[in-house]
């Protein structure tokens, strides 16, 4: 079978012709969405598929943080009868809602593939503060009706000891923090049959072969997942070793980067993602993440994973970081000429350098503790702030020097 043909059978399978019909008919009204239908010339009538609904323009992540500036504070696309239960703030920023619903961004799909279920206390080393990430999959965790340890990121002396005293049997967070709590539990010298860990759903960074291999002697089932804060789950791994197998509930395209086209062979584009959701409309969303299309064994249509970036931000932690956002906070501190952001990786882990060339006659250990406290309120990062003469070389304010294997 081609791609082409699983693309359809896949779009068949899951009624996305219906599923978009109904969705534009119920949110063509939103001023939000009715405003872009509007400047590309789109009936709202004439939506009657997957394609007529492709015609519409990609709205990247930038095109969104705009139209909420102009129409605060969600550009216009929450319906008059959405029931916001909270509100979160990415890179940006970014306002995303969370709606009245169970397992709002559908992360239960994955939990439930590899088993968590009422049985299990589960591990959750996502963020809680501003971003979504925390609450996301503390959601999906709960819709399986397990319990949920909010570890969150930092005390992993205290994590690495609640996981022997509670038996944590599943986690979620990042691969490299999972590693990175194995270590601690070894290290603080816990009964080995105290770990009682055995399933582990990990996402926001890559898993590289060497890296799963670390994990999976101590955690038999880690699953590699991949969403967005704005649009949660879209594909997941299913054990075989090929690809993503797509989550229910979303449309996901991979298109053309540039003009939005659909594509439907093995060719590279952005992952583009409408959530079929009238209440809040995030239509043709532009991820600015690179995949493509494969077939797994048993003929069904997968991502190949994500591939890479489309824009100049860069995933370091779990987390964007933005040329423009370090544009906006490095701009505000008179006393450094110059500056640039090196990431690296050690271990597993990324690392974050500031470099920073203090501005003439300014006390360059005062300038440290600045560029220190402005990256980690500013930016949202932890970085080591350095004070150098010349900066590494390489073009613009971000160099990642990271390799994956």
């Amino acid at each position: 079978m081609s791609i082409h043909a699983a693309l359809g059978e896949h779009l068949a399978h899951r009624a996305m012709d219906q599923a978009v019909t109904d969705l534009i008919a119920r949110a063509a009204a939103v001023p939000g969405l009715a405003s872009r239908l509007e400047r590309a010339g789109i009936d709202p009538a004439s939506v009657r598929s997957v394609a007529d609904l492709s015609a519409l323009p990609v709205l990247s992540k930038d095109d969104l943080v705009a139209e909420q500036a102009s129409a605060p504070p969600f550009g216009g696309l929450l319906a008059p009868d959405a029931d916001v239960q909270r509100v979160f703030q990415s890179p940006g920023p970014l306002y995303e809602p969370q709606l009245e619903s169970p397992d709002y961004w559908r992360w239960g799909q994955v939990f439930r593939h590899l088993g968590v279920g009422s049985q299990d206390t589960a591990i959750n080393c996502f963020g809680y503060h501003l971003s979504p990430a925390g609450a996301m999959m503390e959601e999906g965790l709960r819709s399986t009706g397990a319990a949920v340890l909010p570890a969150g990121i930092g005390n992993q002396d205290l994590q690495a000891r609640a996981i022997a005293d509670l038996g944590v049997s599943a986690y979620s967070g990042l691969p490299s923090y999972l590693k990175a709590l194995i270590d601690r539990f070894d290290e603080l010298g816990l009964p080995s049959q105290a770990w009682q860990l055995t399933r582990a759903m990990v996402t926001a960074e890559p898993l590289p072969d060497s890296l799963r291999e670390a994990l999976t002697a101590r955690v038999p089932s880690v699953c590699m997942a991949y969403g967005t804060g704005e649009t949660g789950l879209l594909a997941h791994e299913v054990g075989d070793g090929s690809g993503l197998v797509l989550a229910e509930g979303v449309l996901v395209q991979v298109c053309e980067i540039g003009t939005g086209t659909p594509i439907e062979d093995e060719t590279e584009g952005e992952v583009v993602v409408t959530v079929l959701r009238p209440d809040y409309p995030l239509v043709r969303f532009g991820t600015g993440d690179l995949s493509g299309w494969m077939l797994g064994p048993d003929g069904s249509l997968r991502l190949r994973g994500v591939l890479g970036r489309t824009g100049s931000a860069v995933k370091v932690k779990g987390m964007f970081l933005h040329p423009a956002q370090i544009a906006s906070v490095m701009s505000r501190i008179s006393t450094v000429a110059d500056h640039r952001f090196v990431i690296g990786r050690t271990d597993h882990l990324d690392t974050l350098r500031c470099e920073v060339i203090p501005a003439p006659g300014s006390d360059t250990d005062a300038v440290v503790r600045e560029v220190s406290e402005r990256v980690r309120e500013g930016l949202r990062f932890k970085a080591e702030v350095v004070a150098v003469e010349q900066l590494t070389a390489g073009d613009g304010p971000i160099i990642d020097t990271r390799v994956w294997d």
